[in-house]
């Protein structure tokens, strides 16, 4: 029986539960007087339930649909104002185990290149990264016990820390591993990482087990039950998503709130991330053998509805997507981006020979970290290095408050507006610059709080003078 408070994987993603969801969104995808109560409480910023969210999901109504937009974006503007943080991944091995049917790195593949950085090589990634300006890293890896345990993963987040190279420094790191056990998450707390992200693929067991037929990641239950031992061993902040492609679009977002939900009531704080993937092209994986694909038409409402659902969480979207993908979905509820990113194994130092392929999807966003920060910038938004609620213990319940309060935003936005200067300081190609100082001249007015305000303005000043790492 559905039980969201369960800690069972298929009570608190129940089957039955879920096709009763799209069942009742099906009869009511034109109830205008159902849609139109469902936006005017959402207005509250409060969410709605997985089965509310569906019913908007599911409406054929165009004016209503127009309304719907409409509040993605209210609600977005409220709880992240016009702020955009930046991130890149980092690819440590694609050496796995897993029989994953939709992704390159499955371990009957022997057209791609295998390979795991030295903790060499990662440094010199890691210099290549903050050279580019980045200050915030997504770590990925395979699975596999051998090539890749725990102790590479924890030594790597080490070495990452260690490195300050110029004005260059990694302060957060987010890891994005296999499911693991609840002493190696707290190992991974112990190391100081930021989100632990895992995405669930699919919330369809049948599906699940069929795209996952062998391999440690084929236990569906020890898979999806990973977040709440991720927060047994104390990570705080933790990120979900599915791949969207893979399985019936709607079994999967109805699943991906139903997650949500279960954390906040089990475990005592939602997700604090949530990432929205596309299937995409990659070695030996080719997406129109995957029959479930989503056009943008869809990606867009799926987004929009998210961020109504549950508006305090981060949205996240990857260089899977195109830049014009990207600008409409940074209006409708996204919040954080990657830029000049690389999905090989050891790309940002140097172009990967030819005869390599070490990639886990095509990007299909090639431009650089400084092109993407010049666009955001063209766009009105404040492109964000900031990671100062993670270093100053803003996590999990203490940032969730915050977040739902509104109060976040007296620290994010003069922290964006800082992360900013130092990155047009030591990083940014003139016409970046030009446009930074302008945007930073006009943001900064609009810090309501006078004191803050003007420690803001000090702040920016000694920036300018050579001084780093300033936050509220």
């Amino acid at each position: 029986m559905y039980d969201c408070k369960s800690r069972i994987a298929t009570e608190f993603i129940n089957d039955e539960e879920i096709l009763d969801t799209l069942e009742y969104a099906r009869k009511n995808k034109s109830n205008r007087a159902l849609i139109d109560s469902l936006l005017e409480r959402a207005k509250d910023c409060k969410g709605l339930t997985h089965r509310e969210a569906a019913v908007l999901l599911e409406c054929d109504l165009p004016d209503e649909n127009e309304k719907m937009f409409q509040l993605a974006k209210e609600i977005k503007l409220r709880f992240y104002g016009n702020r955009i943080v930046l991130f890149a991944p980092l690819y440590l091995s694609n050496y796995c185990v897993n029989g994953c049917v939709y992704c390159p790195y499955h371990h009957k593949n022997k057209t791609i290149t295998r390979k795991k950085l030295t903790q060499e090589e990662i440094a010199r990634e890691v210099i290549a990264l903050q050279d580019m300006g980045h200050k915030r890293l997504a770590l990925e890896t395979g699975e596999d016990p051998v090539n890749c345990p725990i102790e590479y993963v924890l030594e790597s987040i080490h070495t990452i820390y260690n490195i300050k190279h110029k004005n260059g420094a990694i302060r957060r790191v987010n890891v994005n591993i296999a499911a693991t056990t609840v002493e190696n998450y707290r190992k991974l707390k112990e190391a100081g990482i930021g989100t632990y992200i895992l995405f669930q693929e699919t919330y369809n067991k049948k599906s699940y087990e069929e795209l996952h037929p062998t391999g440690p990641k084929s236990n569906y239950a020890y898979h999806t039950e990973a977040m709440d031992r991720a927060m047994e061993g104390g990570i705080d902040d933790v990120g979900i998503g599915v791949l969207f492609g893979l399985n019936m679009y709607r079994y999967d977002f109805v699943g991906l709130l139903m997650h949500a939900e279960h954390l906040e009531a089990a475990m005592g704080v939602g997700p604090h991330t949530i990432s929205v993937p596309r299937i995409r092209p990659a070695d030996d994986i080719d997406p129109a053998n995957f029959t479930n694909a989503i056009s943008d038409e869809i990606f867009e409402k799926i987004v929009a509805v998210l961020r109504i659902a549950v508006p305090y969480t981060g949205m996240i979207i990857s260089t899977r997507e195109s830049q014009k993908t990207r600008e409409r979905v940074l209006d409708l509820g996204v919040s954080q981006i990657s830029g000049g990113s690389r999905t090989s194994v050891g790309g940002y130092c140097e172009p990967e020979p030819e005869e390599e392929n070490t990639s886990q999807f095509d990007v299909n966003d090639t431009r650089t970290l400084d092109q993407v920060v010049n666009w955001l910038l063209g766009l009105g938004y404040i492109p964000s290095f900031c990671t100062a609620c993670y270093r100053s213990g803003r996590t999990g319940d203490r940032f969730m408050q915050l977040v739902k309060s509104g109060q976040i935003a007296n620290c994010c936005h003069p922290n964006a507006l800082m992360t900013l200067k130092e990155y047009l300081e030591d990083y940014a190609l003139p016409d970046t610059r030009q446009k930074g100082e302008a945007l930073i001249a006009k943001e900064v007015q609009n810090i309501p709080n006078e004191k803050v305000r003007a420690t803001a303005m000090e702040y920016l000043t000694e920036l300018h003078h050579g001084k780093r790492d300033f936050r509220f």
